[in-house]
């Protein structure tokens, strides 16, 4: 039998790398304006990041209140319908933002009600238009800011929806007011603005096209990318042929048991298997027979094991058992069960026997003592002629 490889060297009777870290830390205290923002934006990250837009949302339109009173002021606009228009859109941006926050919105298939506030928006953004008077141009801005901050998280049909929405509805509305105040919404620049508008739109689709792809893109990148990894990692942990846990895995796997054995006083067990007489059949029967064999075991033992125990490669035809939270009678009846599952022939392998040798993880001890012991008996096993589990 090939010596199983030697387990990395554990700490010699020190048991400070095993301190469990300090429980009664008090935790961080919230500011005031961390606290605010909790109870205002929720602490779920994906409805903070939906309140955090409607709330932009609102200042935009909140910003755009204080243009229209500007013009107000400068006797552009009528103020009565001034104020009726800023309580119209800022109550409507709270009701967006009140829907969201209470969790209604979620039942939607758009969890951020983008396109009801782009909808929204532009009415708004209309109903300005035909208020100012001489100022209307600088409605313009603040539509393309409200397409800019909205077009991006529409599906394409979406997009061709609130464009065809956006030029239809200004377009009625420059026709409207050049009809009933020429003088100073002139038909000849009403026409320019449309034409503006109606350029400016099918641009916007398709820069929102393009950047709806590139999203895509990125996505499927992400997906790649997190597929790559989960394979690498696999790789990493794993032993390619048998889909075990791998030896470098294992040692992690039994230095994290050993402290936590030291934290909870629970016991725990290693047992090490070498398949009896491998180098025989593998003469025999060849390598693909021996690679069918070891896979066969694999499985074998993995079903015959309990769910919390993990079974390792350990290196050739040796395999590695880490029971948790079980003594050494308990273990012993374990692997023998192991031993008794894998007795039964399969296809077109003959019945294959095991060896192995079980030992106890005692308090204080390094965890490569624990591994050596589990390895002379092993060896007792078989000396004593194999097909047999025998205890530390």
């Amino acid at each position: 039998m090939r010596s199983p490889p030697k387990h990395p060297a554990a700490a010699q009777g020190d048991e400070s790398e095993y301190a469990s870290p300090a429980v009664n830390a008090d935790p961080p205290r919230k500011t005031p304006w961390r606290r605010l923002s909790d109870a205002v934006l929720t602490t779920d990250p994906a409805q903070r990041l939906r309140l955090s837009q409607a709330g932009l949302a609102m200042l935009i339109m909140a910003l755009g209140v204080e243009a229209m009173h500007y013009f107000v002021w400068v006797g552009k606009a009528n103020q009565l319908a001034v104020w009726w228009w800023s309580s119209v859109s800022i109550a409507g941006m709270l009701v967006f933002f009140v829907l969201i926050r209470s969790g209604w919105s979620a039942r939607t298939a758009d969890p951020s009600l983008t396109l009801p506030q782009m909808v929204f928006a532009l009415a708004s953004g209309a109903a300005a238009y035909a208020l100012v008077g001489a100022g209307r141009g600088a409605v313009f801005p603040i539509v393309m800011v409200v397409l800019a901050f909205g077009i991006f998280r529409l599906r394409r049909g979406q997009v061709l929806g609130v464009c065809l929405y956006a030029v239809t509805l200004f377009g009625a509305v420059m026709a409207l007011m050049a009809w009933r105040q020429p003088a100073i919404y002139e038909p000849a620049v009403e026409l320019g603005h449309f034409i503006m508008i109606a350029a400016m739109m099918p641009a916007m689709a398709i820069v929102a096209e393009r950047l709806g792809q590139l999203r895509a893109l990125l996505r499927q990148q992400k997906v790649d990318l997190s597929s790559a990894l989960d394979r690498i990692q696999q790789l990493a942990t794993h032993d390619e042929l048998t889909g075990l846990v791998n030896l470098r895995h294992m040692r992690e796997l039994l230095r994290q048991e050993g402290q936590r054995c030291v934290r909870s006083g629970q016991p725990f067990c290693v047992a090490l298997i070498d398949i009896d007489h491998f180098k025989a059949f593998n003469a025999r029967h060849g390598t693909l027979a021996a690679d069918e064999a070891l896979r066969h075991c694999a499985q074998s033992l993995t079903a015959a094991q309990r769910g919390a125990d993990v079974l390792a490669r350990w290196g050739g035809d040796t395999f590695a058992v880490l029971l948790t939270d079980t003594r050494v009678g308990l273990a012993r009846v374990g692997v023998d069960r192991m031993r008794e599952r894998l007795a039964v022939p399969a296809g077109t392998l003959p019945a294959l026997t095991i060896s192995a040798g079980v030992a106890e993880h005692l308090a204080g001890e390094p965890l490569d003592h624990t591994v050596e012991r589990a390895a002379r008996a092993l060896r007792q096993a078989k000396d004593q002629g194999r097909n047999r589990v025998m205890v530390a």
